[in-house]
């Protein structure tokens, strides 16, 4: 389902709402309090004439204040105008929060972890249409990215930029090599993977002007089982030791850190320009573990 499409209409909707209370309901219920504040004063004054003592069960200003309240359904469109506005505006323009769902993206990212993703950093976007009206930055590889799945552009996917536009990547052995030039890795602890309740391989790789950590299982082999057809994909030569593939313009490659749980490039190939949401930049809660909340890197 598309939140943002939804959370679009919901804007029209209390916009018109909205609308109509300023320019119709409103006056009429400033009429109707007018109509029933002059009763009450007619009222108070007969009976100030003929010294008549009675309760008194409401005030003036109780009168107007409830004459002039807006019925529940204008409560739930108009009244929540504003806040829907902002939401639509900070969701579209600014930062939209996302969970991570699996752990391709581990150990940088974990099942659980609620993200902030930036929507201006590398340009803005117009809503539901995603068309770039302003360009800012551009992915750069080390860069972790939310995208529009492109095989099913209604699913959000996020995984790292390992290769732009122009970039040979080459992956071979379980290990990286971009434009002919191999990555720097070091060896560190073992990480034991919660969801799979063994041990992997772990070592610091340093991409672009980024160290990040990244995740191997001795278990899965360095080739790609089954890669998809996908756009561009004679770019690509698979062979037993992994593969080697030209990024397209306006494409990147990207990838999973847990790189042997990780569906990404290798199997469905390049992400378009037109598909990136936004960087991914703050984690801002983890419920079983509130120490994970920081930046990401």
């Amino acid at each position: 389902m598309n939140f943002q499409l939804i959370l679009f209409v919901a804007v029209i909707v209390t916009a018109i709402a909205y609308i109509l209370d300023i320019i119709y309901f409103k006056p009429q219920r400033k009429k109707h309090a007018k109509l029933l504040v002059k009763q009450y004063d007619s009222q108070m004054a007969l009976w100030q004439r003929e010294n008549i003592k009675a309760e008194i069960v409401q005030t003036k200003d109780e009168i107007k204040e409830e004459a002039m309240r807006q019925p529940w359904w204008l409560e739930f469109t108009a009244g929540l105008f504003p806040v829907i506005l902002i939401v639509f505006i900070l969701r579209s323009f600014i930062a939209e929060p996302f969970k991570i769902p699996s752990g391709s993206m581990m150990p940088t990212l974990l099942p659980g972890d609620f993200i902030l993703v930036s929507k201006y950093h590398y340009g803005l976007r117009i809503p539901i249409l995603n068309k770039k009206i302003l360009s800012l930055n551009s992915p750069a590889k080390g860069d972790i990215v939310v995208f529009r799945f492109p095989k099913d552009e209604n699913i959000d996917y996020i995984k790292r930029v390992v290769g732009i536009g122009g970039d040979k990547i080459e992956y071979k052995d379980k290990k990286l090599f971009i434009n002919d030039k191999p990555l720097d890795y070091q060896r560190m602890p073992d990480y034991y993977n919660d969801e799979s309740v063994s041990y992997n391989k772990q070592f610091s790789e340093v991409l672009g002007s980024l160290q990040h950590h990244i995740l191997n299982d001795d278990r899965r082999p360095s080739y790609v089982i089954n890669p998809d057809d996908f756009p561009f994909s004679s770019n690509c030569n698979y062979n037993e030791t992994g593969f080697v593939c030209k990024v397209p313009a306006n494409n990147y490659f990207v990838m999973g850190d847990n790189r042997d749980n990780s569906q990404d490039s290798r199997y469905w190939g390049f992400v378009p320009d037109k598909n990136i949401v936004g960087k991914a930049f703050f984690i801002w809660l983890n419920v079983t573990n509130f120490a994970r909340v920081g930046f990401i890197h």
